[in-house]
């Protein structure tokens, strides 16, 4: 038989265009998933975003332009602010007292926030081992986080502190004598403070323990083939793998010490004595609400964000570099 030309023998599928691929189709249709929000949709968005909007124009961006205006007046609350330029800023840098408190305030935040978050480091790796009953043990060691920052639990540590509270009387029991009042002496008062700033480790070690969760298994696994032991599988593994999560805690701990002590500080010392408990924050709110001196408050606010905020910069410039995400 004479044997049938191309054209002859499959003239659809010589002439016929190739098969479209689904890919293209895929794409395309991912294209129509992820496409930009209508303007309806946008307007619902900012509609569900404008509580978060107003409160950060209210109580933050409102607030520092308010303080930044009021440093450079002379303000008391009994009469409008008056204009006096960089007054309250040269008084600050020849005031004894301001180089006092920053420094009290650098030596509490760079002895309490490590070793908070160290003595929450060691917590997290005993309840990671297993223990039954870890959500009651989570709970109890989260407690102190919540009440630690209560002006209750502060007036409650300046009794056990105190030269007649508890820690005085356990000690008398063991047999020593001629004990201070560590609230009140110059030399333990600012200890005090800080110990109960460590005390408040729960919410770092709940946060250290989700951390280390989240190694796999395969890497403990490994290092016991190498014969690892607990310390070099700590520094070898869980330590290098719980950096970013030991950078965000030190970020958040650092700035909760400069900001959030006012109340600790208040009920448990008064800033004292003398003024060697007299944080920062704390001198903020005695030069603002107690001398009227608001003008020269807010001069120290600012100089105080602005201190934050540098050292917040300077984490994130060198300290971020030693973290392996």
């Amino acid at each position: 038989m004479t044997e049938l030309s191309d054209e002859t023998r499959t003239p659809a599928a010589v002439h016929a265009p190739p098969p479209r691929s689904a890919a293209p189709a895929a794409r395309a249709g991912r294209r129509r998933r992820w496409r930009l929000p209508q303007v309806g949709e946008r307007k619902v968005a900012y509609l569900f975003l404008a509580p978060w909007f107003l409160g950060l124009a209210l109580i933050t961006i409102g607030p520092i332009l308010g303080s930044l205006y009021l440093s450079f007046t002379d303000y008391s609350l009994l009469a409008p602010p008056e204009w006096v330029g960089t007054d309250n800023y040269e008084r600050m840098v020849t005031d004894p007292r301001f180089y006092k408190s920053l420094q009290v305030t650098l030596v509490y935040v760079l002895v309490s926030v490590p070793l908070q978050l160290a003595f929450a480091l060691v917590l997290a790796l005993v309840l990671d081992k297993g223990l039954r009953g870890l959500s009651i043990y989570r709970s109890v060691y989260y407690l102190p986080s919540l009440l630690g920052a209560s002006v209750a639990v502060a007036v409650l540590w300046r009794q056990m502190f105190g030269a007649e509270g508890l820690i005085n009387a356990a000690l008398e029991n063991l047999g020593f004598t001629d004990l201070p009042g560590w609230v009140s002496d110059p030399e333990y008062a600012l200890g005090t403070i800080i110990i109960l700033n460590v005390w408040t480790f729960g919410s770092p070690m709940v946060i250290f323990l989700a951390g280390l969760r989240q190694i796999p298994q395969m890497y403990y696994e490994a290092a016991a083939i190498d014969g690892a032991g607990p310390l070099r599988g700590f520094l070898t593994i869980q330590f290098p793998l719980l950096s970013p999560t030991t950078f965000f805690l030190l970020v958040i701990n650092v700035v909760y010490a400069f900001f959030d002590t006012f109340a600790i500080v208040h009920a448990t010392t008064e800033g004292g004595p003398g003024r060697d408990t007299a944080i920062l924050v704390y001198k903020v709110w005695h030069d603002g609400f107690r001398a009227l001196d608001l003008g020269g408050s807010a001069a120290q606010s600012v100089v105080l964000m602005v201190i934050v905020v540098v050292l917040t910069v300077i984490q994130f410039r060198y300290v971020e570099k030693k973290v392996q995400y």
